[in-house]
């Protein structure tokens, strides 16, 4: 079943807050939250995700029906990477090195800005390549 376009690009803009605030603060507690978040999404698509919860019975409500669909595993892969990056950041931030953590944020909180301010979603055009390569490698 496809998902509302507007879901994804709000969960995008609450994760890039979240991202931001742990760069400032370096905060591995607001990390693994934002982990969390990623493995949540991922594991049950973004619409099961916690900004898609919010998303679903705060914002959605008041925005009206969705006129725009999209299909949920772009969306989700994009979790998926997300968590990676989270994950790797998670390390860097708990057992080091420092930088690691830092770049990994920075990473990820690139590409959910990309997605929450220009609709552009770098881990759904990852997953469109892959899907290519996979398809033609058959």
């Amino acid at each position: 079943m496809d998902i509302d376009v507007r879901g994804p690009r709000f969960g995008a803009a609450v994760t890039t807050v979240v991202l931001a605030l742990v760069l400032i603060t370096g905060s591995a507690w607001l990390l693994a939250w934002q982990t969390l978040a990623f493995a949540l999404g991922t594991a049950g698509g973004v619409a099961r995700s916690p900004y898609g919860w919010l998303f679903k019975k705060a914002v959605r409500p008041r925005i009206g029906p969705p006129t725009e669909f999209e299909a949920p595993e772009p969306p989700r892969f994009a979790q998926a990477v997300g968590l990676a990056f989270a994950v790797v950041a998670l390390i860097g931030y708990t057992a080091g090195p420092q930088w690691l953590g830092l770049a990994a944020t920075g990473c990820a909180l690139a590409a959910a800005f990309l997605n929450a301010a220009f609709g552009y979603c770098l881990g759904c055009e990852m997953y469109l390549v892959v899907r290519r390569m996979t398809v033609r490698a058959e």
